[in-house]
């Protein structure tokens, strides 16, 4: 069965129950309007119809969520999930930097889900399932940057977190900027095309100055060059992106046979050493993988990333600039970079401050994804079930031409 046009059985259901005209779920015994409205008088009297919304956790990410929220006027920040003690009953305004807003985060899960949010802005580090099966199942949409696409790799709690959709009438979807966006933008570039023969997102970065032992060492970061498991440390560490193949797949309409994962390793000749950790001589500071979605013995779907730290590696890897290059082989071929810099007016005194561009990029897709989640059926979506022309159809099931590449 094409995965383009018939998604797996438990991906979308189909019902809208308990929806109100204007896309938003009803909870069970919920008197309160479906929406807040809000006129503002204008030659044409326009009526503002704003999502409201909980923000998930207040770390780097989540900072830069609850900025984009407050600068939307069609999203109202009614709650905040405080993960610390030390944040419970603070302004969010003052947890994330900016003038307070009149919302102080709590870590009353109860409290925030009776307050009837549209939808959740989840940006833990990592996914909790037992979390979003709460918040799902209480009728409350959610949006993601938490390392998940559509969770086809989770098994049982993939079924969990379709089964609390259903019972909330509900939608969550994952996203950020790699795996999420950048995949997005390779989709919208294959809209061009009438043959696509192969679609290949390539990543790369310096991540010297990206202080994060909780994120790096699970993919290999740090662990000597000669351990047996770093093969399978990338494997599991960057497996949201085979999450990632499987929806270029859907949207191209393919269906595939096998997605793999190939990886490969530097180490560094001298120390490498960062505010929180140091990575020995030695030790991986170098980490490349590719996952690859396969039909028979061809490659059609390449995502791969390559991580490198310091400028002692072996063998040397060269970075020219931090960013993604998308290639579309087919007919014609299309290639695009994606590349990030700060505006004229951007303040930063830091390398952190610096990083800053980072989580934005990160936070901002998931925001935008609100209203399209919102009205979304119940169920785990992804960009190819949203309303977005997708180029299915292109991909042909014979080999390709002689001199494209595609394997």
């Amino acid at each position: 069965m094409s995965t383009g046009m018939a998604r797996k059985s438990g991906d979308v259901a189909l019902a809208r129950n308990g929806r109100s005209a204007c896309g938003r779920r009803r909870l069970s015994g919920d008197s309160t309007p479906a929406v807040r409205v809000h006129s503002r008088a204008s030659r044409s009297e326009r009526v503002r119809v704003t999502t409201r919304v909980v923000q998930w956790t207040t770390g780097n990410v989540g900072k830069e969520s609850v900025k984009a929220i407050v600068a939307n006027p069609e999203l109202e920040l009614v709650g905040c999930y405080a993960w610390s003690e030390s944040k419970d009953g603070v302004d969010v305004g003052e947890l994330v930097g900016i003038d307070p807003l009149g919302v102080a985060a709590t870590s009353d899960v109860e409290a925030l889900l009776g307050l009837r949010p549209d939808c959740v802005v989840y940006n833990p580090m990592w996914p909790s399932t037992d979390e979003l099966v709460r918040i799902l199942e209480a009728g409350v949409n959610v949006v993601t940057t938490a390392a998940f696409i559509n969770g086809r790799r989770l098994g049982d709690d993939r079924d969990r977190l379709v089964e609390a959709c259903e019972r909330g009438g509900s939608s969550l979807l994952g996203t950020g900027v790699s795996p999420g966006f950048a995949e997005l933008l390779a989709i919208t570039v294959a809209g061009i095309c009438s043959r696509v023969d192969k679609v290949t997102v390539s990543e790369t970065a310096d991540t010297t100055f990206y202080d994060s032992p909780e994120t790096e060492k699970p993919v290999g970061f740090g662990h000597p060059i000669d351990n047996p498991d770093l093969p399978d440390m990338a494997r599991e560490g960057t497996a949201v992106f085979g999450e990632a193949v499987g929806m270029v797949a859907d949207a191209l309409g393919v269906e595939l046979d096998d997605i793999v994962c190939d990886s490969e390793f530097a180490k560094t000749t001298e120390d490498v050493e960062m505010a929180s950790w140091t990575i020995r001589a030695g030790c991986v500071a170098g980490v490349a993988a590719s996952w690859q979605g396969r039909v028979g013995a061809r490659t059609v779907i390449d995502l791969n990333v390559r991580w490198k730290k310091g400028s002692t590696l072996e063998p040397d890897w060269i970075i020219e600039k931090d960013g993604w290059v998308i290639t579309v082989d087919g007919l014609p071929t299309v290639t695009t970079s994606l590349d990030f810099l700060p505006p004229p007016d951007f303040q930063a005194d830091t390398i952190e401050d610096l990083m800053t561009i980072g989580h934005i990029i990160t936070a901002v897709p998931a925001v935008n994804a609100i209203p399209a989640v919102v009205a979304a059926p119940p169920g785990i979506v992804s960009y190819p079930d949203l309303n977005f022309p997708m180029p299915r159809g292109w991909v042909r099931q014979e080999p390709a031409p002689p001199g494209t590449k595609a394997d």
